[in-house]
């Protein structure tokens, strides 16, 4: 799931279409999974929302300023893939311009965000990471495993960050 913040008339429509299919491909990725994929796509969702504003230092922004909030299951992203997502999303985003403003990093936000195991919703109940692996990879048990293994290594990886 993909909160992507684009500020009104900042990218064209069809530039905007191109870049919630590309930042869908980039999170789908690093999540370990086949974009092309059509049970993936499935359940990758972006929403847009449309910024009538954005201010910086409590003055109108002269350029573009963007916010992509990526929503992952606990265990789906490692260190590696949220820089990764960062990095492309990033990159997706300057190209989505298309030159109409300085290529300037800066003007991009990207926070991805791992979403406690047994505190994902969705379909009216609450989805264990395993539920979600099994239905995109067919195999239950292999998908338990995975998801047991994923996310014992994000909480190590969390209890090893300051």
């Amino acid at each position: 799931m993909i909160d992507l913040y684009i500020p009104d008339g900042a990218l064209t429509t069809e530039a905007e279409a191109v870049l919630a299919n590309r930042v869908t491909e980039i999170l789908t990725r690093h999540e370990g999974f086949d974009p092309s994929d059509p049970a993936t796509r499935a359940v990758s969702w972006v929403f847009v929302h449309r910024l009538a504003a954005v201010y910086v230092g409590g003055a109108p922004a002269g350029a573009p300023r963007y916010k992509v909030v990526p929503s992952v299951p606990e265990g789906q992203l490692d260190a590696n893939g949220r820089a990764g997502v960062v990095a492309e999303v990033t990159e997706a985003i300057l190209d989505a311009e298309n030159g109409a403003w300085p290529r300037d990093a800066g003007r991009v936000w990207v926070f991805p965000t791992e979403v406690p195991e047994g505190h994902w919703g969705g379909r009216g109940q609450i989805t264990p990471l395993a539920a979600i692996l099994t239905r995109l990879t067919g195999h239950p048990e292999q998908a338990r495993t995975l998801a047991a293994q994923r996310i014992a290594a994000s909480r190590t990886e969390h209890l090893r960050v300051p």
